[in-house]
This record gives C-alpha cells, structure tokens and sequence, in this order.
C-alpha cells in the first residue's frame, strides 16, 4: 500500500491566500512549497466541473485558458504566502510561450510545478507545467505575476 503523504497546505489554506472561489479556484492540496522559489500543487478534475457541459457536450475536455489559470493560481501562492508580499494579491500580467500538448479530462489527477525563475519588488517570473497521471506533460507556460495591495483592487 501506498504511503499517502499529508499536504503542506490544504484548499482552504491556499483559499486563505488567494481570493480565487467557486468555480473559479483550481488548487486541491499543495505538495511542496519553497516560499519565492518554487511550488508543486495538485488539481482533481472531476466530471461535475461547470464547464464541462459546454466543453465539449459528449467529449469533455478542461479548456486550455483554465489550465493557465490553475497554473497562475498555483504560481501566486509561493509568492503570497512569502513575508515579502505577505496580505497582497497577485495579478496574471502576461503569458508566454504557451503550449498545449495533452487533453485534460475528467478523471485526470493534475500536477502543477511553478518556478519562480525571475524576483524584483513587485514583479515575478515564472515558468510552469502541469503533467496528468501517467506523467505526460499536458501544458506549459511562461508568466509574469504583478504583485499589488489589496486596496489598490
């Protein structure tokens, strides 16, 4: 039998960092956190996902758009939750080199790898992918994060 490992945060801890709710909040449970540099996070998609329905009715598949912003969701956190940018929020200011190479459907058990490959004051870099189940890389992409006060929203 497997050796389930316990998260290093749960849903509703990354919740706590990130403003992101239903049905727009991508992040199941954090594996690995190094706060500025990197972070590997899990996403269950399951067949209840609201999109699914319109996309596509018979042949669900997770649109891409949504793969990027689990990506950015995921990518915000070892940014947020580092006493630097502690209590701010983090916005998607770009997105580069972008590649789709697997359908993500229900059932899939993503995992999400950010790096943070580039830090200066309010302005993050980085570099993420996320692979399914069988460990097949199903998107990447490069993005930059604008790092802001809450009460300038």
């Amino acid at each position: 039998m497997l050796e389930k490992k316990e998260p290093v945060m749960t849903a509703q801890e990354a919740m706590d960092i990130i403003p992101n709710r239903y049905p727009m909040f991508f992040v199941d449970r954090v594996e690995e956190l190094e706060l500025e540099e990197r972070i590997v996070a899990t996403k269950n998609v399951s067949a209840n996902e609201p999109y699914f329905p319109g996309h596509f009715p018979g042949n669900p598949i997770m649109p891409g758009v949504l793969q990027i912003e689990t990506m950015a969701q995921v990518g915000s956190i070892p940014l947020l939750k580092s006493p630097n940018f502690e209590g701010k929020i983090a916005f998607l200011a770009a997105v580069d080199k972008v590649k789709f190479r697997k359908n993500v459907v229900p059932g899939d058990i993503l995992t999400i790898t950010v790096d943070i490959v580039k830090l200066k004051s309010v302005m993050g870099i980085g570099q993420g992918t996320i692979t399914n189940q069988n460990d097949e890389v199903v998107s990447e992409a490069k993005m930059t994060f604008i790092i802001s006060d809450l009460d300038q929203v």
